[in-house]
Parts: structure tokens; C-alpha cells; sequence
């Protein structure tokens, strides 16, 4: 399995905080079957991506994990004006291994329209999107539409491993399992951010998809897809994301996201002690 969102450098923003957590994270990873990472440190107002500790710390990790895990640089992009200029003016900097596809993080308030034609600039300039897990965005879940937008527009999506199984949310939950059930993730990812409270659990998801929808599914999310991104290749094959060309509303609801209604429902306990519980 490849992870493409992890904040495995540590010091460097709000993810792994020392050597320590970093070398605890990986080695999770790669007893969870990753096999490559993309270490994704925020580009933000309050992480800056050209933090020289960043180059520093990738390099080191890469050296103490060889034969562990392959590392690879993105970012964790957050759209905001000052970004974006500077990424339409240096196309491809901020992508994955400065092959072409681009994380993308929207604010975690309202997600304003003139954001629709930032997307566009991005495009323009060369990246392919990936939008981060659009299943957690608050202005999202009020706002479905917002998903099959920029899905119509060639954007990807990106689904939160723990989304899925309830580790963000009901709301999240079932977001993210209707999101499921239409053919409209095209990578399931961890978002690791510690070893403890926020681990890289990438097999849940991976299991629990295999388990929903077919071990076809859960490798293209985990591997097939991922692999693209990483390789800067060609984007694959896609089943047909349903609903999408007939503009059909997408709805969830909380109390159908599983079969099963007992205390905590059938997923919470299969996957109880095996992820943390963690907001935002």
C-alpha cells in the first residue's frame, strides 16, 4: 500500500513531533503492509514549506528508513491567495515529488466560491488535484454539491482511512461511506499525525473497503491510484462514479451507514483498540 497524506517529518508542522514519533510512525506503517509513504508537511499560513528543516528532515528519515519504507515530498497545500500565485508561478513545486498531483486543503470554516476558480489557476498551471478529506470539512457536510463541483471539474478525492469506521464523526462516517458506495474516492490515506492519537492506520480502511466493496476496490485506493500519483503517471482507468453525470444529490445519514444498530454498530467494534479516536 502507498499513504499519500502522512506528516512524517518531524518539528516541522503539527504532526510528528521528534525523531522518535517519526521512526514510530513509519515502522507502523510498514508492519500495516505501506510500503511508501509521501511525507506531506502543511504549506501554510503557519508552516511555511520552505522551512530548510524540511529538505534536512526528509533526507534524514529517508536514509534511517531505507529498506523500511520508500519516502517521497508533497505537501499539504492550503488554498489560500498567497499560495496559489506562488504555485501557478512555479508550476509543480509543491506536488508529489514534483511529478504533478497536488494535495489540496480547504479552510476548516466556510469554503468560499472564489475558491472554484483558484482550482482552475492550479489546473491551468499543470496539477492534477487531489482534494483532502472532504468528508471532515465542515462547510462540506452542510454542502455536498461541493464534491460532485470539483469532481465535474477533474479533481480527485481523497478519503481519511478512520473516516470510514467512525474515527472522525458520525457525520464523517456516513459521508465518507456514501462517498463509498458511489465510486467517488479515489484514495483512502491516513493523515497520520503522531504515533498515538493520531497513528497511521492505512489497513483499517483498506479491510474495511476490501470487505464493502471488493478487494479490486480497496487495492485501486490503496495502491493502483496511489501509485499514479507518486510516479506522476497517467491517471488509470476509473469505474464510472454514479450519480456524478446525472447530477444526482448526493445524501447520507448518520443511522445508515451500517447493518448493524448494537451498542457502537458491527465496524466500531471490530476495529475497537486498533485506531485513536482524534478531531480535525
Amino acid at each position: 500500500m502507498i499513504d499519500i497524506h502522512h506528516h512524517l517529518i518531524y518539528g516541522v508542522d503539527d504532526g510528528a513531533p521528534d525523531l522518535q514519533a517519526s521512526l514510530d510512525m513509519a515502522r507502523t506503517a510498514a508492519d500495516e503492509g505501506v510500503t511508501h509513504i509521501v511525507c506531506t508537511p502543511h504549506a501554510s499560513r503557519e508552516h511555511s514549506f520552505f522551512n530548510p528543516l524540511i529538505e534536512e528532515r526528509f533526507a534524514e528519515l529517508r536514509e534511517r528508513l531505507r529498506g523500511l519504507v520508500e519516502l517521497s515530498l508533497g505537501c499539504d497545500f492550503h488554498m489560500m491567495a498567497e499560495n496559489v500565485r506562488d504555485a501557478v508561478a512555479n508550476p509543480l513545486r509543491y506536488s508529489i515529488g514534483g511529478k504533478g498531483y497536488l494535495l489540496v486543503e480547504f479552510s476548516w470554516g466556510e469554503i468560499q466560491r472564489e475558491m472554484t476558480e483558484m482550482l482552475r489557476d492550479l489546473q491551468k498551471a499543470g496539477y492534477t488535484l487531489i482534494v483532502t478529506h472532504p468528508e471532515r470539512y465542515p462547510a462540506v457536510l452542510r454542502q455536498p454539491e461541493l464534491v460532485s463541483e470539483w469532481m465535474r471539474m477533474g479533481c480527485l478525492m481523497q478519503v481519511t482511512s478512520g473516516s470510514l469506521y467512525g474515527r472522525f464523526g458520525k457525520a464523517e462516517e456516513a459521508f465518507a461511506n456514501a462517498l463509498l458506495e458511489r465510486n467517488w474516492i479515489h484514495f483512502l490515506a491516513t493523515d497520520a499525525h503522531n504515533p498515538v492519537w493520531r497513528a497511521p492506520h492505512l489497513r483499517n480502511g483498506y479491510e474495511f473497503v476490501a470487505m464493502r466493496r471488493g478487494e479490486e476496490t480497496a487495492r485501486r485506493l490503496c495502491e493502483t491510484n496511489p501509485r499514479a500519483a507518486v510516479e506522476g503517471a497517467p491517471w488509470p482507468e476509473q469505474p464510472e462514479a454514479e450519480g456524478l453525470r446525472d447530477h444526482v444529490p448526493l445524501q447520507f445519514a448518520e443511522e445508515a451507514i451500517d447493518g448493524e444498530k448494537e451498542e457502537g454498530g458491527f465496524w466500531k467494534r471490530m476495529w475497537k483498540g486498533r485506531d485513536s479516536r482524534t478531531k480535525g
